[in-house]
């Protein structure tokens, strides 16, 4: 378990919660939790890889890597990211030169600089952009307060959302059966459209049974608010 203390932690499990970066994820939890020494190849390297514990898990800390150790304007760290991404040899060996020429004008060691050139290129395979993950964080976040403190209010929405797929709905009650809330079936008195909180349950909507219009459903619920509960079942056919 990582133990989530910031939200940074978010944003940096959704870009390793990725097929490629999958390999960092045990890495990055013992680094949190110092059972992996965290080292920097170059203490420059340290601010702009210390959130990650040493790992370059986004595009950004690619750029400013090239930026930092090897004096490479942003634009020309952003054409650096798209040729590592796209792994073209030729090109990356023009680039690696460039970097290593650059880091020896920062007074940064050859063989430092190729490390460094070559763990960025292993990354940027890999790396995800943070803004893009942080955006994902911040719904992740969000969702996950509602789900913890209003968990009917949020199932009985979840579920609404996907009133028209069977398989999703099947999956999203078998998650309130595991978080203790009773999914009610449908009532012709109680139920109305869409999914409902009653009490500590959820009320089943009708609009999620198969082949009921959204007509004979509007139809319905405006009758019984008309006229009352249906009596019978000759009642409602009336």
């Amino acid at each position: 378990r990582i133990g989530l203390t910031h939200f940074d932690h978010i944003i940096a499990l959704i870009a390793l919660f990725r097929p490629g970066p999958m390999n960092m994820l045990d890495d990055f939890i013992k680094r949190k939790h110092g059972k992996t020494k965290i080292s920097f190849d170059h203490p420059l390297l340290e601010n702009i890889l210390k959130d990650t514990f040493g790992i370059m898990l986004y595009q950004e800390q690619v750029m400013k890597v090239a930026n930092v150790i090897a004096g490479y304007t942003m634009a020309e760290a952003d054409i650096l990211r798209r040729i590592m991404g796209k792994k073209k040899e030729e090109e990356m060996a023009e680039q690696r030169e460039y970097f290593i020429k650059g880091a020896q004008k920062n007074k940064i060691p050859k063989n430092t600089a190729e490390k460094i050139f070559d763990t960025m290129a292993y990354f940027a395979g890999y790396g995800f952009n943070k803004s893009h993950s942080a955006a994902y964080a911040l719904i992740s976040y969000r969702t996950a307060y509602l789900k913890a403190n209003y968990p009917q209010e949020y199932m009985a929405a979840l579920i609404s959302s996907e009133s028209g797929n069977t398989d999703k709905i099947a999956k999203y009650i078998k998650e309130c059966e595991r978080m203790g809330i009773r999914v009610l079936p449908p009532d012709i008195n109680q139920s109305f459209s869409l999914f409902t909180v009653v009490g500590n349950d959820i009320r089943f909507g009708l609009a999620a049974i198969k082949n009921i219009g959204a007509a004979a459903v509007k139809g319905v619920i405006e009758e019984r608010a008309a006229n009352g509960p249906f009596k019978s079942f000759a009642d409602v056919i009336e």
